[in-house]
């Protein structure tokens, strides 16, 4: 994977081991820590940003408040986009994101505040590229995903537009109906930036407002796909194995996130506004906590995504406290 903070890389690193598990079982770390309540939190949170970590956001306030009624947690999903000018305005102090910042969003951070912005890993996701349910396509390479969704294919592929030329000669002359998210989107930027290799998406690409529109579009046309994180997946659609070689595809599930062969996992991340020479305020520092105790991350897995491995979570928590 070509992006910082890579999955396969901190695999190369030997900064963890994939532990024992089949698609059936919980790949929840047995070595992440329960969480412990506190005293003293109190107070009013606010989230602004990812769509994609919406329902997750959603799910973590709710179970951060049977420990602490009295915090009022608001949470706004319309877009990573949306979080950093959040931050900086100071209209949240939980910036969500299916993508990491731009350099551009962490210098206008930088210039209100002389610090860079804090990145906490919350989760792992494996940005899917559904088909209808009953689409029989084995799998899909890289640069045909590219070839499909990109009008500048700069990865080399052929102009992809009907099924024929995936090989489904049952659907030969079917055009290619596409779904994607709008532009405010992080999913939307990390697909163009690691599946398009930063290229220009088609204009015939169905813009949606919301992940879960994106995967009820293809759920409807078996003709479909659209791309959206692991998290959505329906009955009514398939994830695609996808691969860089034809032939050699790879499933979108935890092994194969962990390993890097999934080509399109990543992380997901919430930012805040910690000043490194400050401790972080307790209201913020408690409920991140939470989000990577064994709690907060069986709440990951129920959600559709995958959780995180306990040295990646106390990583996580030594930052929060430095």
């Amino acid at each position: 994977m070509k992006f910082q903070h890579t999955i396969k890389g901190l695999m190369i690193a030997g900064l963890f081991v994939l532990p024992a598990a089949n698609a059936q079982e919980s790949h929840l770390d047995p070595k992440l820590p329960e969480y412990k309540s506190v005293s003293g939190v109190t107070g009013n949170l606010n989230s602004i940003g990812s769509d994609t970590l919406n329902n997750l956001m959603t799910l973590w306030a709710e179970g951060f408040k049977k420990s602490y009624p009295n915090v009022n947690i608001q949470i706004e999903g319309k877009g990573s986009s949306t979080a950093p000018p959040a931050l900086i305005e100071g209209t949240a102090q939980l910036g969500p994101m299916s993508r990491l910042m731009k350099g551009e969003e962490i210098d206008a951070f930088e210039k209100k505040f002389g610090y860079k912005p804090m990145e906490v890993r919350v989760g792992i996701d494996a940005l899917a590229v559904f088909a209808h349910k009953d689409n029989p396509l084995k799998g899909i390479t890289m640069a045909q995903v590219d070839g499909i969704f990109s009008s500048t294919r700069k990865r080399g592929a052929d102009d992809i537009v009907e099924w024929g030329q995936l090989g489904l000669d049952a659907w030969k002359n079917r055009k290619i109906s596409l779904y994607g998210r709008n532009s405010a989107s992080g999913t939307y930027g990390f697909f163009k930036d690691h599946a398009l290799d930063k290229g220009d998406f088609r204009n015939t690409v169905k813009e949606q407002p919301g992940s879960s529109a994106v995967v009820q579009g293809v759920g409807a046309d078996q003709y479909a796909l659209g791309y959206s994180g692991i998290g959505y997946k329906t009955s009514a659609v398939r994830a695609l194995p996808i691969g860089e070689k034809e032939g050699t595809f790879f499933e979108a599930n935890y092994d194969n996130c962990l390993s890097g062969e999934y080509p399109l996992a990543r992380f997901l991340v919430i930012y805040v506004n910690k000043n490194p020479r400050q401790p972080m305020d307790t209201l913020t520092k408690e409920f991140l906590t939470y989000v990577v105790s064994k709690e907060g991350q069986a709440i990951v897995e129920k959600d559709g995504y995958f959780p995180m491995p306990a040295e990646v979570a106390k990583e996580v928590v030594e930052s929060l406290t430095k």
